[in-house]
C-alpha cells in the first residue's frame, strides 16, 4: 500500500510547533517529470554498477511496503522535525 497522507512536526527554536499535512498523490503528479528523471538515473547506475534491476526494484517495492505507520525523528540543537507516514 501506497502512503497517502505524511505528517510533519517541526519544532521551531523559539520553541513552538508547527504541523504541516503533506498528501502524497498530488505531490507525486507536481513533481513526476522529476521522478522520471530519479527512475532513468537508477536505471543507468544498475547498468554501470551492474545491479539486478529486478532486485533494485524489488528492494524499492519492499521500501514502499513498509512506510505506512513509520516514524522517524530529525533533531539539531533546539530544532526538530517529527515525520510521520500514514
Amino acid at each position: 500500500m501506497i502512503p497517502q497522507l505524511v505528517t510533519v512536526r517541526y519544532r521551531r527554536p523559539d520553541g513552538r510547533r508547527l504541523r504541516l499535512y503533506v498528501p502524497v498523490l498530488p505531490v507525486l503528479v507536481v513533481l513526476s517529470p522529476l521522478l522520471l528523471l530519479a527512475v532513468l538515473g537508477g536505471l543507468v547506475a544498475c547498468l554501470v554498477f551492474r545491479v539486478s534491476l529486478m532486485g533494485a526494484l524489488r528492494g524499492t517495492g519492499r521500501l514502499l511496503w513498509a512506510l505506512p505507520g513509520a516514524r522517524f525523528e530529525i533533531a539539531q540543537g533546539r530544532t526538530a522535525v517529527l515525520v510521520c507516514v500514514r
